[in-house]
């Protein structure tokens, strides 16, 4: 790793302010292969940076826009928002990061200037806050990438399938250089979704109990957080029995499919927990998985969070009492986390062996071979799959 880093800051010293040629898979058409193409770069604008990207990962966000399941094609596009990188030049005013900085590149940024930013209760940036229908840089609505002067899109601003990136600045968290980049890459997205879902937003105590709800890699990092939290008991419901023993690994100690009862999984629970958990972290999407996320919880105390994104049509439905009866709904966007100014702390969970990541990497694999990556997500064979870019 030392010797990858010294020889990517050798390169960059002479690509500052130029265009760089590079290689990138590029998505030409929703759903089919991505395709290694050689791709020109342009240099940062101001408050933008360009990253040199050494490991990114797969998420299921990438997949399902790159399936354009019920969404407006934008094609061609790069996708990819999970990475660890390194600064390899700054735009104009841009002040707290410079070349060499070891960074994870979010999709989601802290601009630390508007009403959210400046909030103790809100990560939710005016200026940077996610945007899946944009392609191009806020700066001037352009795209910073193009083959033979044909403008490709960026994908939530950060587009890491691709050896060089430019980025807001709001959108790249430094951190501790000693961390490796090809473990701590994951934290860009889902795995601090769910953990922060649990750690910021649902704060189990010590001994308590907590029902999660999906056990994808956003649910069994909420598992994870309940795990840091010292939960004594960790429910996992999910509608696939065969994830119930990798979840061990997570801290679940229960198991419940809904399937294998005749009565609404909120019942199954409340009998299994006198009453109810003390928490619930719901990470699925369904919306009826929210309501009985949201039912199962212990009346007078009882927090459920919602993580999952329903579809746009969907509506919760709930009788006013379980929320007369002193029972919390909330909800959360990644894990409550402001990107620049909490994402480190959680880096060091990591380098003090407070939070494990290795368990959540269940493949690697070279950037030639990336369309392997979406394989392995579309069987469900991987929670994350590391994309080695100099590989």
């Amino acid at each position: 790793m030392a010797s990858t880093v010294g020889q990517v800051m050798r390169r960059m010293a002479s690509t500052a302010g130029q265009v760089i040629r590079c290689k990138a898979a590029v998505a030409w058409e929703a759903g089919k292969p991505l395709v290694i193409e050689e791709v020109e770069v342009a240099p940062p604008q101001a408050m933008e940076v360009r990253l040199k990207i050494l490991f990114t990962s797969l998420c299921h966000t990438d997949v399902y826009f790159w399936e354009a399941k019920g969404q407006t094609p934008l094609f061609p596009r790069i996708f990819g928002h999970e990475a660890g990188a390194i600064v390899e030049s700054v735009g104009d005013g841009v002040t707290d990061l410079k070349p060499g900085d070891h960074v994870l590149p979010v999709f989601t940024g802290e601009c630390k200037e508007c009403r959210h930013c400046k909030s103790e209760e809100s990560n939710m940036c005016d200026l940077l806050r996610i945007n899946t229908d944009r392609g191009v840089m806020l700066n001037d609505g352009k795209s910073r990438f193009s083959i033979r002067g044909q403008p490709i899109y960026h994908f939530v601003g950060t587009s890491t399938f691709s050896e060089y990136t430019v980025v807001h600045a709001g959108c790249a968290a430094k951190i501790n250089p000693a961390a490796p980049l090809d473990k701590v890459c994951v934290l860009s997205c889902g795995i601090s979704t769910g953990l922060g879902a649990t750690l910021n937003v649902a704060k189990p105590k010590k001994g308590s109990s907590v029902a999660i709800f999906g056990l994808g890699a956003v649910g069994l990092a909420a598992a994870e957080g309940a795990r840091i939290s010292g939960a004594s008991r960790i429910i996992g419901v999910d509608l696939n029995s065969n994830r119930f023993e990798e979840a061990k690994k997570f801290g679940v100690t229960e198991f419940v499919n809904p399937k294998d009862h005749d009565k609404p999984v909120h019942e199954v629970i409340a009998e299994m927990t006198n009453g109810g958990v003390d928490r619930s972290v719901e990470c699925t999407g369904s919306i009826s998985a929210m309501v009985s996320a949201f039912e199962c919880v212990h009346d007078g105390w009882g927090v459920a969070v919602l993580v999952g994104v329903p579809n746009k049509d969907d509506a919760f439905k709930t009788h006013p009492m379980n929320i007369l009866n002193e029972r919390t709904l909330k909800g959360t966007f990644f894990g409550n986390y402001k990107p620049r100014s909490d994402l480190p702390s959680v880096v060091e969970k990591y380098m003090n062996k407070e939070l494990e990541l290795e368990k959540f990497i269940t493949h690697e694999v070279p950037f030639s071979e990336i369309n392997k990556a979406f394989e392995y997500m579309l069987s469900g064979a991987s929670l994350r799959c590391i994309i080695r870019m100099d590989a």
